[in-house]
């Protein structure tokens, strides 16, 4: 089925949040790459335990909250401008190497972004890249976090378009079958080529690369 609106998801599908592994390994040399990693991985438990427990907080205080637990568990400690420069960096994140090629041409479709990332996040991120959208969505607008059925629902209503329509494209697994349960046509970007997880869903397709779209 020809698709009406194509979506992205924001990060780890266009934008590295590992890409501030240099920024955390000049504040703690040496300690880059664990505090990056254990910053993303509560950064993600902590919107799926937030929207399980009904405790909507935007995704900035979420960072902001799993980047101290990070160092908390990590033994480091986190001076207030290093908490502010890091916090900086999710503004200014670098693209993946496939974005580029992938938005060399302008698609057919309708094109936005549908993000647990809040709009004080959202907004200079995408300003920074250069990348244009017709909408940049944030679940700040349901007040809960993907992969609940109702952030999907907000792109919906945004473009007026019936949800069969419209194709999502993310490399993170859980938001895939997420949306393919919610009735998006889904397209995982699967560059690292790792086992997709059973969840009850399947991406209607699967890519190497957003150069592959």
């Amino acid at each position: 089925m020809a698709i009406d609106v194509l979506l992205y998801d924001a990060y780890g599908t266009l934008w590295d949040p590992l890409s501030v592994m240099k920024r955390c390994d000049s504040c703690w040399p040496g300690k880059g790459a664990q505090v990056s990693q254990l910053w993303r991985t509560k950064q993600l438990e902590a919107t799926w335990l937030r929207s399980l427990m009904g405790r909507y907080v935007p995704f900035s205080t979420v960072t902001r909250e799993a980047l101290q637990y990070a160092c908390e568990a990590l033994k480091l400690s986190l001076q207030q401008d290093h908490e502010s420069e890091l916090m900086g960096e999710y503004l200014k994140l670098a693209t993946f190497p496939d974005v580029a090629d992938a938005f060399m041409k302008k698609p057919a479709a309708r094109t936005g972004i549908l993000s647990n990332g809040s709009p004080d996040m959202l907004d200079p991120l995408v300003k920074h890249s250069g990348l244009k959208f017709d909408a940049v969505l944030s679940v700040d607008a349901a007040k809960i976090f993907k992969p609940a059925p109702a952030a999907y629902q907000i792109a919906v209503e945004r473009f007026g378009a019936p949800k069969e329509k419209i194709g999502f494209v993310t490399s993170n697994f859980w938001d895939a079958a997420g949306a393919k349960s919610f009735g998006f046509q889904v397209y995982w970007i699967n560059r690292a080529g790792v086992a997709a997880e059973r969840l009850g869903f399947q991406p209607d397709r699967v890519l190497k690369s957003l150069a592959a779209l």
